[in-house]
């Protein structure tokens, strides 16, 4: 009886001693669960780690000036230039005004027969030829380079100059918050685009003159002005790292921006008062991030979506362009959208447009002031023509008509046939037709390439009684 209980005692004693081995290897099994998924816990979950790449994507355009004279010579010659604006990847610049950057001239087009003709008769045997132009390398400040591939855009290459809105007239202290920061927002815009420019060595009234008269000359050299401004369109994208996406910065970009707030961008559908309508879409693209303070509110590429509210295309006799437009739409890289007020705060335009902009955005062409003294030279020397003797002239009278016409070549024809109704006929046409050009004649259109950089005011706000997409009271549209 003792060994059968013996026996019974030692079985038990066994499964026991399996049960709890069972249970400590299960124990040893499931308390490390904590430490092998860290991911978990608040402090290092997924929107912690989350990285915003810094990618200058493709078609990005760089707005380069070139800071020195280029004597077109030959394909492949090399040109110089700088960077004259920022470039952004969502809210760091990446390439900084004052960058350098280098290029060559890739064709140098040939001149049509007609047009030979039409400057060999205006005393011209070297019009100026379509220069093509790319840059291919971008060299920072701490002498890194990056090769580049580009593609400049049309438009390109004219001397550009910023125009910022005309002021509201509104009584003297009774500007509210909003527009004054709005002005101060344009002025500083003013001043940046005026100290990037002042890298580039522009061409000085002796020089310009100097330039003006080599190129009244029959045959004359062509040169690329120092200070003329290329949209160079990136070909590749550029990548410059990535940074972290706190918290913070997700929370501060879905903010509304503030009213009175003013952001750089850059026009992506290029627009013309000769051929635009009405209800046209317009859209731009945010070129610099804009801040409240140290809160990011609008990263880089963020979108403005608009419309044109007006247009008049320049016609006869002489009256210029005219363009409104408005965005009334914000969309956020993410996808988020905002209806806002946006309108024209600034532009750089050709300085050959003479553009204006009044006080609520709208774009106006004007003719070149210059017109009254060409004009009037060209009057001057056909009334000069017609005084002399009528029996053989005055050979001076006669060549002064000749001027008028067809300059050197008039010149020289007068001196040869030696006719004073000659003379009277060159002249007379000389100056009907700079009147025709400059008083009769088609006005300026509004032009805006691809790429204009632009400074818009935008707010939170729709335009009382205007809808986004409809015309200003009294602003019906000329066709």
């Amino acid at each position: 009886m003792i060994s059968r209980r013996k026996v019974i005692a030692a079985f038990l004693a066994c499964v026991c001693a399996n049960c709890l081995c069972a249970n400590f290897v299960q124990a040893q099994d499931v308390t490390p669960a904590p430490d092998s998924a860290p991911a978990q816990t608040p402090a290092s979950g997924p929107a912690a780690s989350e990285r915003i790449p810094l990618t200058v994507p493709k078609g990005t355009p760089l707005q380069v000036a070139l800071d020195r004279e280029v004597r077109v010579g030959k394909v492949g010659q090399p040109i110089h230039g700088r960077i004259v604006e920022p470039v952004y990847a969502f809210d760091k610049v990446v390439i900084p005004v004052g960058t350098e950057v280098t290029g060559r001239i890739t064709k140098i087009e040939n001149v049509s027969g007609g047009k030979r003709t039409v400057a060999a008769l205006n005393a011209d045997f070297t019009p100026a030829r379509a220069t093509n132009i790319e840059f291919d390398e971008l060299i920072l400040s701490d002498g890194k380079r990056i090769p580049v591939q580009t593609n400049v855009t049309p438009g390109s290459g004219q001397m550009i100059e910023f125009v910022s809105a005309a002021e509201e007239n509104q009584k003297k202290g009774v500007k509210d918050a909003a527009a004054e920061k709005a002005q101060q927002a344009k002025q500083q815009a003013k001043q940046e685009w005026n100290s990037a420019m002042k890298q580039v060595t522009e061409p000085g009234k002796i020089h310009r003159a100097e330039r003006y008269a080599i190129a009244e000359l029959p045959v004359h050299p062509q040169y690329l002005d120092a200070g003329s401004v290329y949209f160079a369109e990136l070909q590749e994208p550029l990548d410059f790292g990535t940074e972290p996406r706190t918290p913070e910065l997700t929370s501060s970009i879905s903010a509304t921006p503030p009213d009175g707030s003013v952001v750089n961008a850059r026009l992506m559908t290029p627009l013309s008062s000769a051929t635009a309508h009405q209800g046209d879409k317009v859209e731009a693209i945010v070129s610099h991030p804009l801040f409240d303070g140290d809160r990011l509110i609008l990263p880089q590429g963020s979108l403005l979506l608009g419309s044109v509210i007006q247009v008049h295309a320049a016609h006869h006799p002489g009256r210029n362009g005219e363009l409104r437009i408005v965005f009334h739409e914000l969309r956020l890289p993410d996808g988020v959208e905002q209806n806002v007020e946006a309108s024209l705060a600034g532009v750089e335009a050709a300085k050959v447009t003479k553009l204006k902009l009044d006080s609520e955005g709208g774009a106006h062409a004007n003719s070149p002031e210059a017109r009254y003294l060409t004009t009037g030279i060209s009057v001057g020397l056909g009334a000069f023509s017609m005084i002399g003797d009528s029996g053989g002239g005055d050979l001076s009278h006669q060549e002064a008509g000749g001027a008028g016409g067809y300059k050197l070549i008039g010149i020289a024809m007068a001196a040869a046939i030696r006719s004073q109704p000659f003379g009277m006929a060159m002249g007379a046409f000389g100056a009907s037709r700079s009147i025709y050009a400059n008083f009769i004649a088609r006005g300026h259109d509004v032009v805006f390439p691809k790429n204009t950089a632009m400074v818009i005011g935008i707010g939170s706000r729709p335009r009382t009684g205007v809808a986004p997409n409809q015309p200003a009271p009294g602003n019906a549209t000329k066709q």
